[in-house]
């Protein structure tokens, strides 16, 4: 990380220096963004917007304060990318149990009254990603969340006992959205607030109130399948407690075993069986007892003494969508700008099996907070905006299906060899399909569509690696002024700035032209995106990384907007340049073109938006142009 750039300042440098007037007490007549809903959805965008000290960011949360028990545990390694640039995969990974294998049991071939291990898989494929798929409590995700928000210059902190209750549109003003909220503590029980905005995000829920204000409905299957969930503390015989864990029992129901952080809690997903009108009342009055009996009926023969349950659900399987995500389209069919946008829960559920939930939902806010951030800096028109519910639609859709299958795999019951007409999944099925599926397991089959933020394939074979529309795969790289080997990626923050990574071709000719072009040229897009007296990466980051070894790159021959000025007092960023790790080879491990170089644009939400060769300079202003504000 880098700091001291405006003056020397003592103490802990992730701190920013308070705004005048921070933190902000009392909800004020009017907000740029109000918040609803501190789920990760919820905290992701408000930890993005505190990024921007001029945005008035409000969030109201109708709990009484943070989440202390969370539902959800999985955190796939797409969102420990997208952390590590809100500076927080250290502590996650300090804290977190990391899964690195799954192992798989079905009836025993010669007792079918009794599970054998049968298979034992690699959790994640190598090289998909730097970081692990981990473990940790939802509650301590979300801490982290608010660990960013707190140290902002805003200092923002959730108003806790709000909920809302009704939003309109009147169409006036610089806040066109009136928003009614409704006091839950029980001091002030029922007293209701009003507040003005320019932008509303629902973040609160399967029970959205934002979502029914703008006419969207979740639509989908209904859920026919029961699970009990627990997290507890036990003692069993069962040899891989500490690996994730897929049963199969022959009649007894199936298991998920998800080891917890921490090295001894254990959270068990336990089949309750198919739900139905005649049981469904039945099934949520499910006792913690009746679960623990169940999980130690699918562990026979080994034997589950549960000591403590820190917690505990019974809940159904259930898949639903709305057809947009933002109020775009009036209730009859008029397009307009929209104003009002749902995020996580409040547009997409999923089953907790594929452990999609709470991060597709992270992502939803990550991918809405630097476009709003975008346009209330007055960077981008408003126009961006409806690129969210555009993008993030269908790649919960696609999650969906794919949760559909895989929750229908897990409570399936296992083939029986003798009698193949009883039908079932056959346990190396099971095992094959979730090495198939590890890029979704993994958070990384997001894969966005051509339009106005995913440039065409046209130039792709520069750099083969960095599939345009999917994540920026880091790699490592050496940088060059002072020897450190670093992920290229990393270098990266939540800051809401585009990245253009330069790759040099052989002779260098091209990546120095490039360089003079975006410095000096009147036509160069960074000199007309940049607002004036600001710092030439304020907008647009330009880093390039070499071919040559770096103990022979003199970093004086480098071109001055590799090494530029910024800040009040002029200092020199020695962090823009790198050569090629020969360790590892990002050129060859990317398939990046040696002599042509390529020039990756990646968006500020970690997604390569466009390949181009280094002197594409018509073509890289033409793909910026409808984004950006040009001066």
């Amino acid at each position: 990380m880098q700091f001291h750039l405006n003056g020397f300042r003592a103490g802990d440098p992730m701190i920013e220096p308070a705004a005048e007037g921070a933190p902000r007490i009392g909800m004020p007549d009017a907000v740029d963004v109000l918040i609803v809903g501190s789920g990760p959805a919820g905290l992701v965008l408000a930890a993005q917007l505190s990024q921007f000290p001029t945005i008035r960011t409000r969030i109201v949360e109708r709990r009484s304060g943070p989440l202390r028990m969370g539902q959800a545990d999985g955190v796939a390694c797409r969102t420990v990318e997208m952390f590590n640039a809100f500076g927080l995969s250290d502590r996650l990974l300090r804290e977190a149990y990391w899964v690195n294998e799954t192992v798989f049991w079905r009836p025993d071939a010669h007792d079918r009254d009794a599970i054998s291990r049968t298979g034992r898989v690699q959790d994640t494929e190598t090289g998909l990603s730097e970081f692990p798929h981990v473990i940790v409590n939802q509650a301590r995700v979300q801490d982290y969340l608010l660990d960013v928000m707190r140290r902002s210059a805003e200092r923002i902190e959730p108003d806790y006992d709000l909920e809302a209750i009704d939003i309109q549109r009147d169409e006036t003003g610089e806040f066109p959205v009136r928003v009614t909220l409704r006091r839950t503590d029980a001091s002030r029980l029922g007293e209701q607030v009003t507040v003005r905005a320019r932008y509303v995000v629902g973040c609160d829920g399967a029970r959205s109130a934002v979502r029914t204000a703008i006419g969207q409905t979740l639509r989908g299957d209904a859920a026919n399948h029961a699970w009990g969930v627990m997290d507890a503390l036990a003692v069993t015989d069962f040899p891989d407690i500490r690996l994730k864990a897929a049963i199969q029992s022959a009649s007894k129901g199936n298991l998920l075993i998800i080891p917890r952080e921490g090295g001894y809690l254990v959270r068990f997903y336990v089949d309750l069986g198919e739900v139905t009108p005649e049981n469904r009342d039945g099934i949520k009055q499910i006792s913690v007892d009746r679960i623990i009996e169940t999980a130690q009926h699918i562990l026979h023969p080994y034997s589950l003494d549960v000591k403590e349950v820190a917690w505990f659900s019974v809940y159904e399987v259930g898949q639903r969508l709305t057809d947009r995500f933002d109020d775009a389209l009036t209730a009859d069919g008029t397009a307009r700008e929209p104003r009002v946008f749902i995020a996580g829960d409040a547009c997409h559920t999923h089953s907790a099996k594929a452990g999609q939930g709470m991060n597709v939902s992270m992502q939803d806010g990550f991918n809405l907070g630097w476009k709003l951030g975008a346009v209330l800096q007055g960077q981008s028109d408003a126009g961006l905006l409806r690129t969210y519910s555009d993008e993030r639609q269908p790649i919960a859709k696609a999650l969906i299906d794919f949760d559909k299958e895989w929750s229908a795999m897990m409570a399936a019951p296992p083939k029986d060899p003798n009698r193949p007409e009883a039908g079932g999944v056959d346990p190396a099925e099971l095992q094959a399909y979730f090495v198939r599926a590890g890029r979704y397991t993994a958070g990384l089959a997001t894969h966005y569509r051509q339009g106005v933020l995913t440039g065409a394939a046209t130039h792709q074979a520069l750099a083969g690696g960095f599939v345009i529309g999917t994540r920026f795969h880091s790699s490592p790289v050496v940088r060059i002024a002072d020897a450190k080997p670093v992920h290229l990626g990393h270098a990266a923050r939540a800051d809401g700035r585009w990245r253009l990574y330069a790759f040099s071709d052989a002779k260098r000719s091209a990546l120095q032209a490039l360089c003079a072009h975006l410095a000096t040229s009147p036509d160069s897009v960074l000199r007309r995106i940049t607002p004036e007296n600001a710092d030439i990466d304020s907008v647009l980051d330009l880093r390039a990384v070499l071919q040559e070894p770096h103990r022979d790159v003199r970093l004086e021959d480098l071109p001055a907007l590799l090494l530029p000025r910024k800040g009040r007092y002029g200092l020199i960023d020695y962090e823009k340049a790198f050569t090629n790790d020969a360790a590892t080879d990002i050129f060859g491990e990317r398939a990046v073109d040696r002599e042509r170089g390529a020039l990756v644009v990646v968006r500020p939400d970690q997604y390569v938006a466009h390949v181009l060769p280094l002197d594409a300079y018509d073509e890289l202003a033409a793909f910026f142009r409808p984004i950006f504000r040009m001066h």
